[in-house]
């Protein structure tokens, strides 16, 4: 098993910047794709932003500009560095994982944490 570990959440006000982060322990033999998702009260969850081992980045249309992913793989960590945050940001943020564990791709999730964005 894979544990999955967020840590940065919180209340910031419009504008400002917030920088979560997301370790992963345990079972790791190679983590491949690391991400950030969000859910917001009453709405699905959605992807805010991927990156790849190599460090392909992907990201929503509403962050991109405002949002950076990047990732440590010496230690299994991946940030969110959240800029120009906007109260449409506010959500609870889960940081997500894959692994090869054999034949089968094994996804991984964190417990969340909440960014509130408001004055």
């Amino acid at each position: 098993q894979v544990r999955l570990v967020e840590s940065g959440g919180g209340l910031v006000q419009p504008g400002g910047s917030l920088r979560l982060s997301c370790a992963a322990s345990g079972r790791i033999f190679s983590i491949n794709g690391m991400g950030w998702y969000r859910q917001a009260p009453g709405k699905q969850r959605e992807l805010v932003a991927g990156i790849t081992r190599g460090g392909s980045t992907n990201y929503a249309g509403s962050v991109k500009g405002r949002f950076t992913i990047s990732r440590d793989n010496a230690k299994n960590t991946v940030y969110l560095q959240m800029d120009r945050v906007e109260p449409e940001d506010t959500a609870v943020y889960y940081c997500n994982a894959n692994q090869l564990e054999g034949v089968v791709l094994r996804n991984y999730w964190g417990q969340g944490t909440q960014v509130t964005v408001s004055s």
